[in-house]
């Protein structure tokens, strides 16, 4: 979120807009929808929370900036397609999926109250236009609900091996993810 990182940082008097954040949620929602595709499965392990699931919230967040037709208005940036692409292409890899979810769905719950701070504060925005930072399971608590997840990480008990898995791919995420920033930037 180049821009908008360089935005929060102007002059309070300075004008801004919600187009840059709209149009930076409307590539989030491509890649939460490859994400969440994959839905609950019998056996899964707790760490595979449902109820982290931000696609509606995306959609709600969307309509109320304006973008109901986010689809056709804001069609993916590639490095947005390549990302949801791979997220398609993991979904029955467990190890690897786990990766991308608690890379995206941590990393929303640990920053996302901060940039919807940010958001309203400097683009004005509603707090119906920021239901994607607000997440149920964690109203009471979100370190308490990130150490759960943690725990339930532990308890998959994965292997020296899978570990490694899991390392590359969290480094793959990191990498799609800042190629979407990137091209948001260009």
């Amino acid at each position: 979120m180049p821009r908008i990182a360089a935005r929060t940082t102007a002059h309070a008097s300075s004008a801004l807009s919600l187009a840059e954040y709209t149009r930076y949620l409307a590539q989030l929602a491509w890649v939460y929808e490859a994400l969440e595709e994959r839905g609950s499965r019998e056996g899964d392990p707790a760490v595979f929370d449902p109820a982290l699931a931000r696609m509606a919230a995306i959609d709600a967040d969307l309509a109320e900036l304006g973008a109901s037709d986010w689809r056709a208005a804001h069609p993916p940036l590639p490095a947005t397609a390549a990302y949801a692409s791979h997220l398609r292409e993991i979904q029955r890899d467990d190890v690897r999926y786990l990766a991308h979810h608690y890379t995206r769905y941590l990393g929303d719950l640990s920053g996302g109250q901060a940039i919807a701070k940010l958001v309203a504060r400097h683009y004005s925005a509603t707090p119906d236009q920021l239901a994607f930072s607000r997440f149920d399971v964690a109203e009471r608590s979100a370190e308490r609900y990130k150490r759960r997840y943690r725990e339930a990480m532990n308890d998959l008990a994965l292997s020296p091996e899978q570990i490694e898995v899991l390392i590359d791919e969290v480094r793959a995420s990191f990498r799609l993810n800042g190629a979407v920033f990137e091209e948001l930037a260009g």
